[in-house]
């Protein structure tokens, strides 16, 4: 065993080297934030559009997505999928777009068969229907978006605040460009020969069904088309005034790209020009965001810069590293220059605290979550700056939902209506409900720092989010994690959380999670779980494990179980050593969208199995005290 814990000690030490030189000056550490090759199909098209002027970057953005294209022509959002629709509609029409490609080139000509084999354009998200639609390549549908929802007060029982963050800021500017039936200027190719019979119809369009159109929500709706001609002005400018209030200082809406890139062509249609300066500084945000992912360029959709310093500080610090150490006061002075000092969309539901949170991004300034704020306190020593740690902490704590849990960006917003609007993932994108990763991540700190959060009303807290997690608890004894994949990582933030909080290893719950963690664990010690079980809400297995899964779960099972378990033990040595795949060290684990947006966070194959080691290696030294 003492050879084992060598191994692994060096196994630690070599994770921290490879870390260590991606500090910048400012502390923070940079990683690559790779998703679909949707932002690079995007953000091609968009370039375009603007009639930019940097062909070059164009064709070599085309040629990072024809990297990623499949021998069968298709393009896929994760290894065990086989094929993906939409994705091969962007990744094909933005190849087409370029110019570097041409129709009759092979593999062109295989991704429009695999396009029309799963029956043309019908069937991609209307997302990406959009985004061809403003480029002249698909019809609109026969569809009106009343923008007279903006002007709705907050205290009505249903209005535009009741969306999530993330859906409000992309669906504003897609509403403005779709009501102006808005087409590019610039010269698109046709895709007639991927399907010659593109629907108008909404119902296609959004891919709802009539059924689900019918309900409550669309009777909801109807109400307030009839009066947004008489509103029409006044929509528009609340629009632009929605927008504009939340660019960040490089000229992007949020710091994402995609809601940037959309933006652009809502102030196209609205008859900005392209050289008009608030395009080109969106521009010129965007191609900030473009750096190289394993080899090839790629658009971020953000960075991830206060994600990623925050978990390595925090694996540094689990790892033997004082909070006096260099690297940790570098990387904690950048996370509190990060801190959110301003009130944001966030204090609508929750008007009554002052501001403290943490974002996602290095340039975040408008959206703070209380995900990166919980491991941003983690990481910050509480004695470093006890007033803005107190502050982000009350924050965070003042997030917590009326039903106990913790959602990432708002409070309470999971409103029944939402769940039924006509538009493919509405479940997961129009709402923004508690989930068990977050309200057991959020767990975790109130149990680590107890000491510092020893109010009656912070106890209480506690508890409803213990009972919280006890509730969402599934049949099989995992916990299902909506920004991970999935119900390893669910399970593993909600065993942590309980254990911070005192939960006993006889509770029953905690039992039935530590069973169904065993139960999946592969031959070699590993764990691999498909993204595909964010799509059918059910635990799918891989054919491999992964790192960061293993890691997961290891962790997780080294809250209860002692450090000699057999399970244990062979999920750490399967990090130690194995010479693990490209596979196994950057399958996507991360999920932005269930079935659209998976996300490989480079960070991550580092973070996590350095965490795991640590609290191996602390439960060994435990043991034989």
């Amino acid at each position: 065993m003492q050879a084992f814990k060598t191994k692994i000690n060096q196994y630690i030490h070599e994770l921290q080297k490879q870390v260590e030189r991606r500090q910048r000056e400012d502390g923070a550490f940079v990683f690559c934030f790779e998703g679909p090759m949707m932002t690079n199909a995007f953000l091609v098209m968009l370039l375009k559009a603007v009639d930019d002027p940097d062909h070059a970057l164009i064709r070599q953005l085309a040629e990072s997505i024809h990297s990623k294209q499949h021998a069968d022509g298709s393009f896929s959002l994760y290894h065990d999928q086989t094929g993906h629709l939409t994705a091969t509609v962007q990744g094909y029409c933005a190849m087409l777009a370029s110019g570097r490609f041409q129709k009759d080139e092979p593999h062109m000509e295989k991704a429009a068969q695999y396009i029309r084999s799963k029956g043309g354009l019908k069937n991609v998200h209307f997302m990406t229907k959009w985004m061809l639609a403003v480029n002249g390549m698909h019809p609109w549908p026969f569809f009106y978006a009343p923008l007279s929802i903006l002007l709705i007060p907050t205290y009505v029982p249903l209005h535009f605040y009741h969306l999530s963050a993330y859906a409000r800021i992309h669906f504003v500017p897609m509403m403005i460009a779709l009501n102006k039936r808005y087409t590019s200027q610039a010269s698109f190719p046709s895709l007639s020969h991927l399907d010659e019979n593109m629907s108008k119809n909404p119902f296609d369009w959004f891919m709802a069904t009539e059924e689900r159109a019918s309900h409550h929500f669309l009777t909801y709706m109807r109400s307030y088309v009839a009066y947004d001609s008489r509103l029409d002005f006044f929509g528009y400018e609340a629009a632009k005034r929605f927008m504009f209030d939340r660019l960040e200082k490089d000229g992007t809406l949020y710091s994402y790209l995609s809601a940037t890139i959309f933006m652009v062509y809502a102030l196209m249609s609205l008859g900005y020009s392209p050289q008009h300066h608030t395009i080109q500084k969106a521009v010129k945000g965007m191609k900030k965001l473009i750096t190289t992912c394993q080899g090839v360029m790629y658009a971020e959709n953000s960075t991830s810069t206060v994600w990623d310093t925050a978990l390595v500080s925090y694996a540094f610090q689990k790892a033997g590293k004082k909070p006096d150490h260099p690297i940790i006061v570098k990387s904690t002075s950048y996370l509190l220059n990060r801190q959110q000092m301003k009130k944001a969309d966030w204090a609508i539901h929750n008007p009554h605290v002052a501001p403290g949170g943490f974002g996602f991004s290095d340039l975040n300034t408008n959206n703070p979550d209380c995900d990166d704020t919980q491991i941003a306190l983690k990481a910050i020593h509480h004695a470093f700056a006890p007033v803005q740690w107190k502050r982000g902490l009350d924050w965070l704590l003042s997030m917590q939902n009326r039903d106990g849990g913790f959602s990432a960006f708002e409070k309470n917003q999971d409103h029944y209506l939402l769940r039924h609007i006509p538009l493919e993932s509405a479940e997961d994108a129009a709402i923004d409900p508690s989930t068990p990763d977050i309200t057991g991540r959020v767990l975790h700190l109130m149990g680590q720092e107890e000491k510092n959060v020893t109010t009656p009303s912070n106890r209480r807290k506690k508890e409803q989010c213990v009972k919280w997690l006890l509730n969402h608890q599934e049949k099989d004894g995992s916990w299902y994690g909506r920004w991970g994949v999935c119900y390893i990582y669910g399970t593993w933030a909600a065993l942590t959380g309980l254990k911070a909080a005192g939960i006993p290893s006889t509770h029953p719950a905690v039992q039935k999670g530590c069973d169904f963690l065993k139960q999946i664990q592969r031959e070699d010690g590993s764990f691999g779980e498909s993204c595909k079980s964010s799509e059918v809400k059910t635990y799918v297995p891989l054919s491999f494990g992964t790192v960061v899964q293993t890691a997961w779960a290891a962790e997780a099972l080294l809250q209860y179980k002692k450090p000699k378990d057999e399970a244990i033990v062979k999920a750490i040595s399967f990090l130690v050593n194995q010479q693990h795949s490209k596979e196994a060290m950057h399958y996507p684990v991360g999920i932005g969208l269930p079935k659209q947006f998976y996300i490989t966070y480079h960070s991550y194959p580092f973070v996590f199995p350095m965490m795991a080691c640590s609290t191996f290696l602390d439960e060994m030294r435990r043991m034989n005290e």
